[in-house]
């Protein structure tokens, strides 16, 4: 799909900038049918930005509740279907990363190039801003594969000579929700004596700060949410949100360190990476500073209700 001319009405322009306060930028997300872009959207939306989204699949913004200005139907990995994408727009915000590899793509064709593709249209076209979310720590755990394609591409970003900043996020809730599925099952397993902290982010809390990033003079941002918490804690506000009592096994590190060596030795990217990020950070702390409103208590106990539903339905 071609990317059209579409400027706003002169009524329009007006309507949303006096509704704002302060004139609106045009916005190209990718990334918008992901956990954190799908929220991205619907506060660029609220804070009546015009935004337009790279979605391989129109069908599931819908289905999201994703609305959009303009929606082009493209493969970020084809730099061919995302051509002229830039035209017109002041700020690209991306949240583009393989979360569980799949269709073949490694994290280099996805993590890097995908996002480098959308790099070079933004030069092209005279982009005011490019605004990526990594992770936090990243910088620090490039022997990992995910991280390291991330950041080979945040390395070009700085080098792109465009203002821009990387927003390194802690968990998300999102990531939260194992702890919930081993509470459910009976038994928290966790590696060592389960007291190292970490405060993860609800995605909407994060979108914030991602939005806020455009007018922000800022090249990086660390954050995390609201509330810091050991492994141990995490795993006893899942068990309460089930109306369980906590039965929480802490194991030996060497079978994480073991863990890693034979699922790295046996297993290609496609499977270990994955574990082996997961497995990295759950064996450090991970702290950002505290940001946003939503707990995690309030979503565990929403991942309660969503179970019920679906047993009851």
């Amino acid at each position: 799909m071609e990317v059209g001319e579409q400027p706003l009405s002169a009524v329009a322009l007006s309507q949303r900038v006096l509704k704002t306060g302060e004139m609106m930028k045009r916005v190209l997300l990718a990334g918008s049918t992901g956990y954190l872009g799908s929220y991205i959207a619907k506060e660029l939306q609220r804070r009546s930005h015009f935004v337009r989204t790279i979605a391989r699949n129109q069908g599931k913004l819908k289905q999201l509740g994703v609305e959009a200005d303009e929606v082009i139907e493209a493969q970020l990995t084809d730099p061919d279907s995302i051509k002229d994408c830039c035209r017109g727009i002041d700020v690209v915000i991306t949240t583009v990363g393989i979360t569980r590899q799949k269709d073949g793509l490694t994290y280099m064709d996805v993590d890097f190039q995908a996002n480098m593709n959308l790099l070079d249209e933004a030069k092209r076209s005279g982009v005011e801003k490019f605004i990526y979310v990594s992770v936090l720590n990243g910088e620090k755990l490039r022997e990992l594969k995910i991280c390291d394609a991330k950041e080979r591409f945040v390395d070009r970003l700085k080098q792109s000579g465009l203002d821009h900043c990387v927003i390194r996020p802690n968990g998300f809730f999102s990531d939260m929700s194992e702890f919930y599925r081993m509470a459910k099952r009976g038994r928290v397993y966790l590696f060592g004596d389960g007291e190292l902290r970490a405060n993860p982010i609800h995605g909407e809390d994060l979108a914030r700060v991602c939005v806020d990033a455009i007018d922000k003079p800022v090249q990086v941002i660390e954050v995390g949410g609201p509330e810091t918490f050991t492994q141990n804690q995490i795993a006893s506000i899942a068990f309460e949100s089930l109306g369980k009592r906590p039965a929480i096994v802490h194991l030996p590190d060497w079978i994480r360190v073991l863990i890693l060596k034979l699922v790295r030795r046996f297993t290609g990217s496609k499977v270990h990476g994955p574990i082996e990020f997961f497995m990295t950070v759950m064996a450090m702390d991970m702290l950002a500073p505290e940001n946003g409103t939503h707990t995690l208590e309030e979503y565990f106990a929403g991942l309660d209700k969503e179970n019920g539903s679906a047993t009851t339905s």
